[in-house]
């Protein structure tokens, strides 16, 4: 479909075709060539396509085409035209970043909120006038408790990464932002999969909607050739630092269960000679940040991640992703490795799994509908004297140790953590709203090195909605008895 479409024949303005242009991009992708022409129409749309496929650009090409040609009847500081919610703040500013990208041509302005940093820039920032806000659903209620921003002149709403707002129990949340805005507005859902959740859900917001999909539902990209190593889990990081040095590997992304985990792989991978860094829920978005730019610019070689980064991370070209252990849930795998393979281009996906993994390899392999092959490491012999009830204790050890970062909520902190069937712990109970702290008082500043960027500490002091939990952590499902999430948008 896309080898006789251009983008010009999709209807839009031409300054975002000198923008597509300036990107270098020349043909719509299969998403983007059935969802632009179908939000044009001003329709609501329930779309769904593989990571790595151009969707961002399938929802942020129209509205910004939309928007300019639709002039706003009153134009107020702190009233965006479009609200686009994504699950994390790494999506969140890539969004952003998109929405620049294509917009930087018009006189359209966005900003990006999310939480995890000083929330007065952001105050600032919606002193003035508004038409395209990418936000996270929890930053996005505290300023809406805080009347510092106005959804009454949303004109249309976007869900991206859907299903991972869903996994990661934002529901309630959404369901309030949904009480702010407007009835009649339009309506965006763009997913990786069409689960049947998200059928739900869709049912609950969506009116008389288009739909779209361009893969089949839960499948792996073909141009990802996929291998695993048997392996114990107590040989996992002594494996993957000798693969990572005999291959020779410049740029590879790797994902742990749990935030100690990508800590602790991260050391070692440093120690053994590697430039290597980790990325999860407990880091400041500082933090983030700066491992994330060192990893695109290629200062860093290793980027071990949580789940909390598998949606969102837009990397050109990434040739290599490693499971050093196997998602709890499968969707999560595909999501994993789409990471790589995008755009066209081949990739890599190698997963470490020991013996106690074998279920869940055989989930992964049922849900996409492969069996992926299994192959002996060449030139590698397990270091002598490990021992699995050593490692386990060491483990133990270091997870009593481990401080966690002061303003961090505990928990899992959004990354599906622990062992398959182990429970999150509970976070600890919020403030009730709008209570302050004993004698007034802040809390310390984070570390130097982990303040967001700017210099300004993270924004701990009590907000109006303290009772929900901080951005990524594990947030209650939402979930009423005998209910789906998707009906209890509905209501």
């Amino acid at each position: 479909m896309t080898a006789t479409i251009s983008f010009a024949d999709l209807g839009l303005a031409d300054t975002l075709l000198r923008a597509i242009a300036d990107t270098g991009y020349t043909a719509p992708t299969p998403i983007q060539a059935q969802a632009i022409p179908q939000v044009l129409k001003g329709g609501d749309l329930l779309a769904a396509a593989q990571t790595g496929t151009g969707k961002t650009a399938g929802f942020v090409l129209p509205i910004l085409h939309l928007l300019m040609q639709q002039k706003p009847a009153l134009k107020k500081p702190g009233r965006p035209r479009c609200l686009i919610l994504t699950p994390t703040r790494e999506l969140t500013a890539q969004v952003a970043e998109s929405v620049q990208t294509y917009g930087k041509h018009t006189p359209m302005t966005s900003m990006v909120m999310f939480g995890g940093v000083n929330i007065n820039p952001q105050i600032s920032a919606l002193r003035k006038p508004l038409d395209i806000l990418v936000a996270t659903p929890g930053r996005l209620l505290d300023h809406c408790g805080q009347k510092t921003v106005d959804l009454s002149g949303v004109e249309i709403l976007v869900l991206d990464e859907a299903d991972r707002m869903l996994d990661m129990g934002f529901i309630r949340d959404i369901r309030k932002v949904l009480a702010l805005l407007p009835k009649q507005r339009q309506n965006l859902l763009f997913s990786a999969t069409f689960s049947d959740e998200i059928r739900s859900l869709a049912r609950g917001v969506l009116n008389n909607p288009g739909e779209v999909s361009v893969t089949p539902r839960n499948t792996a990209t073909e141009l990802v050739t996929q291998t695993v190593h048997l392996v114990e889990q107590h040989h996992k990081r002594d494996l993957i630092s000798h693969i990572i040095r005999e291959s020779g590997w410049h740029q590879v992304l790797v994902f742990t269960r749990t935030k100690h985990g990508a800590n602790r792989l991260a050391e070692k991978l440093v120690k053994d000679g590697l430039s290597a860094a980790a990325i999860h829920g407990n880091k400041s978005q500082a933090a983030r940040t700066r491992a994330l730019a060192g990893f695109k610019e290629g200062n860093v070689a290793v980027l071990v991640a949580t789940d909390i980064a598998a949606r969102g991370l837009d990397i050109d070209q990434l040739p290599q992703v490693v499971n050093f252990e196997l998602p709890n849930v499968p969707e999560d795998y595909v999501h994993r490795i789409g990471r790589t393979g995008r755009a066209g281009a081949t990739g890599a996906a190698v997963s470490l799994v020991d013996s106690s993994e074998i279920k869940l390899l055989k989930g992964i392999e049922r849900l996409i509908g492969k069996t992926i092959e299994r192959h002996p490491v060449q030139d590698w012999t397990p270091p002598a004297g490990s021992n699995p009830a050593a490692y386990e204790r060491q483990e133990r050890d270091e997870d009593n140790r481990q401080p966690r970062r002061q303003g961090a909520p505990r928990g899992n902190g959004g990354d599906r953590g622990g062992r398959p069937g182990q429970a999150p712990r509970q976070a600890a109970p919020a403030r009730p709203a709008g209570q302050a702290r004993p004698g007034g008082q802040r809390q310390a500043p984070a570390a130097r090195s982990e303040r967001p960027a700017g210099g300004h500490r993270a924004d701990n002091r009590a907000q109006p909605q303290t009772a929900r939990h901080a951005e990524g952590t594990n947030r209650p499902s939402g979930r009423p008895a005998g209910g789906s999430r998707g009906a209890l948008l509905g209501k």
